[in-house]
């Protein structure tokens, strides 16, 4: 009985198990998160593709207009209060070849409080450099945030 358990164990491991590319794609977009946090417009830029696009999903249905990795960051870069965005759990990460899609609900804080919640889809290419991220689609919610 004990080997039929282990042997049951073992092969159920792997899909729990991250793969090292999994692991890599997610801390593309940590990093993105890291530089916001920091203020920080050379780690954000660093993060994605030099043309890097975002998009916000309106709860009003519409869609907020793209804007550019550069206009982002120097936007995100002069903000003076503290602001922190992170996943509130482990995203999903889907890799075929040198494609990824990191998704994952969020939470985004304004001086240590929370400010909005939401869906981060981060699309990524596999370049000579690792993971960068090519576009950022969110939605952007004040209620029925988990935990708020």
């Amino acid at each position: 009985m004990r080997l039929l358990t282990i042997l049951a164990l073992l092969a159920l491991a792997p899909l729990g198990a991250q793969t090292s590319d999994e692991n890599d794609a997610i801390a593309a977009a940590q990093k993105t998160f890291d530089g916001m946090a920091a203020h920080d417009a050379a780690m954000i830029r660093s993060s994605m593709l030099p043309d890097a696009r975002l998009y916000s999903a309106r709860d009003d249905g519409a869609v907020a207009p793209s804007t550019a990795v550069g206009d982002f960051a120097d936007r995100i870069a002069a903000i003076k209060e503290s602001i922190v965005e992170r996943f509130t759990q482990r995203p999903r990460v889907l890799i075929h070849g040198r494609i990824a899609q990191v998704w994952g609900e969020y939470e985004f804080l304004r001086e240590g409080k929370f400010n909005h919640c939401g869906v981060d889809s981060f699309s990524l290419v596999k370049t000579t450099e690792g993971w960068k991220v090519a576009t950022i689609t969110d939605t952007r919610e004040t209620t029925g945030c988990k935990g708020h």
